[in-house]
């Protein structure tokens, strides 16, 4: 499509603030982006929030097709229009059937997009919920989100995003995005973050146990692990046994530990549930 072409769709369609919408302008961004991602023709690839297809412009010069999932109607037609190897599903991906894409060609799926801001955490959240069907994705978030997450312990940045994300993925910091290759202009830095999904053999029961651990082990960030676990879900468990040092606080413990808290945590909660039937 010829630039002009594009500007006119750019100026009809306005960037919505509810949808978290700032369309990214930069093709050479968009290229870096798309070398991360290193597709081939047989990958099963995700587009989150299109918009008017910056970066599925790219994807597609490297794929037959991808799924676009878009949550705003406007943009549907143009997007139809304008690529034939588009298959787009309007909704919000917070609610889309992520199995059912998975299922219908059984691979996994490879994610990417420049995400709304506001909506990092649930969707991060809903990749790791998935991370059985997930091969890996390639997102574009707030720089301050992302140095959260690539945080190491003891340091203030340190919480349940660097826990989680770094427990279900190996994590590779690509680049800064300055706020001027934006459309409006965002007035924080991004970056674009690339998540490998490990194999694990975890059932739902486990990455249930697991997330509820970390939220509540960081439930109240300034106090010791005892205070923060006795004001949680889990304040009926007795922690003095745990074989953690309950008396830390949670931005003190590593991985390992959270993994050991929250094997102990399911293991109270077994010991309850088979008394219960007693």
């Amino acid at each position: 499509m010829q630039d002009n072409l594009k500007l006119k769709i750019m100026q009809f369609i306005k960037p919505l603030k509810k949808f978290g919408q700032n369309y990214l302008t930069d093709p050479n961004i968009l290229r870096k982006i798309v070398e991360e991602i290193d597709p081939n023709g047989e990958d099963n690839i995700i587009e989150i929030g299109p918009g008017l297809g910056a970066l599925t412009e790219f994807l597609l010069q490297k794929v037959p097709t991808i799924t676009a999932i878009e949550i705003d109607n406007r943009v549907g037609e143009i997007l139809r229009k304008r690529f034939q190897g588009i298959e787009l599903i309007t909704e919000d991906f917070l609610k889309t059937d992520l199995n059912a894409i998975y299922h219908k060609s059984g691979k996994k799926l490879r994610i990417t997009g420049n995400i709304p801001y506001n909506l990092t955490s649930p969707i991060l959240f809903r990749m790791i919920e998935n991370n059985q069907i997930v091969k890996d994705a390639v997102l574009m978030m707030q720089l301050e989100v992302a140095q959260r997450i690539i945080s190491k312990k003891g340091t203030k940045e340190y919480g349940i995003l660097s826990v989680l994300l770094n427990y279900f993925c190996e994590i590779k910091f690509c680049f800064k995005v300055s706020p001027n290759v934006f459309n409006p202009r965002p007035k924080v830095w991004s970056a674009v973050l690339h998540f490998y999904l490990k194999e694990n053999d975890l059932t739902d029961t486990d990455k249930k146990v697991f997330i509820q651990t970390v939220k509540a082990a960081f439930g109240n960030r300034r106090k010791t692990l005892k205070n923060s676990l006795s004001n949680s879900i889990f304040k009926e468990i007795n922690f003095e046994d745990s074989g953690i040092d309950i008396s830390l606080r949670a931005e003190q413990l590593d991985i390992d530990n959270f993994v050991l808290l929250s094997k102990y945590i399911q293991s109270k909660l077994k010991e309850t549930k088979d008394n219960s039937h007693i």
